[in-house]
């Protein structure tokens, strides 16, 4: 079974690569057909298939078959948490005191 840090690090992998950046970018405005994609970015089919496979499991992205194509959008929930994640963990946490334990 997948732990929360599992999780959330897919998330963050969703984010770290300039491709795949670049796909979120086109998604932005609407869902995308691979074959749009593929047009697009400077990437082949299998380069397009692997980034998208991470974009999907991350929950950043949803997608749907019509055909022998698929479809990809932003997914709104993925979007809504992924946005959660990033507060929480920058947040200070003011219940702890130091690292070592001292009042500095």
């Amino acid at each position: 079974m997948e732990t929360v840090h599992e999780k959330n690090a897919k998330v963050f992998k969703a984010f770290c690569d300039p491709k795949r950046l670049a796909v979120l970018e086109q998604l932005r405005s609407g869902e995308k057909c691979a074959c749009v994609l593929l047009d697009k970015l400077d990437i082949g089919q299998s380069g397009l298939s692997y980034h998208m496979k991470i974009l999907c499991e991350s929950g950043i992205v949803d997608s749907r078959q019509q055909g022998k194509w698929t479809h990809y959008r932003l997914s709104e929930t993925g979007r809504a948490y992924a946005l959660a994640l990033l507060q929480q963990i920058t947040a200070p946490d003011t219940a702890q005191l130091s690292c070592c334990g001292c009042k500095e």
